[in-house]
């Protein structure tokens, strides 16, 4: 993706607003490659790159997880820590009805619903993060603790190596 072709999506629309400072990180996009093949093709610790998951509750409540790339979610410990039955990842179809964004293109930033977001603990002790920027194939980069300005995440302890 040539540098004057970025693109303006929500997200960028949204960081700007906020006036958070970002970095552009356009890749070579595979289907189901996963926080491995961005990492791979920015040249990046895994563990940097933050996955965006749409969650719901047992009474269908939308949530956003941000975890690291090279960990997942223990939902039987989320759903203890919110105080709810259960948790599950939401449908594609789902997930793009309460984002606006098509999966594997899944922002925290800019979403057409407005939810709870929860933060893996260990994410802001890093010095960078990676973390889609609305649109297949592109990521931004950025202190964790501006994340944690524009989204106001709650910091909770859900990792599974």
């Amino acid at each position: 993706m040539p540098k004057d072709k970025l693109p303006v999506t929500q997200a960028v629309r949204a960081l700007r607003a906020a006036g958070i400072r970002f970095t552009d990180h356009p890749y070579a996009y595979e289907e189901r490659g996963g926080t491995e093949v961005c990492a791979r093709e920015l040249n990046v610790d895994e563990h940097s790159v933050i996955k965006t998951l749409i969650m719901e509750d047992d009474k269908k409540s939308p949530l956003i997880v941000l975890m690291h790339g090279d960990m997942q979610v223990s939902t039987k410990e989320l759903a203890r820590l919110i105080g709810t039955k259960t948790v599950t990842p939401c449908s594609p179809e789902t997930a793009n009805r309460h984002t606006g964004y098509v999966v594997g293109g899944t922002s925290p930033f800019g979403t057409r619903r407005q939810m709870p977001v929860y933060m893996e603990e260990t994410i802001p002790d890093l010095a960078r993060i990676y973390i889609n920027g609305g649109k297949k194939g592109y990521l931004v980069g950025m202190d964790p603790k501006d994340v944690i300005k524009i989204l106001q995440p709650r910091l909770i302890r859900v990792a599974i190596p």
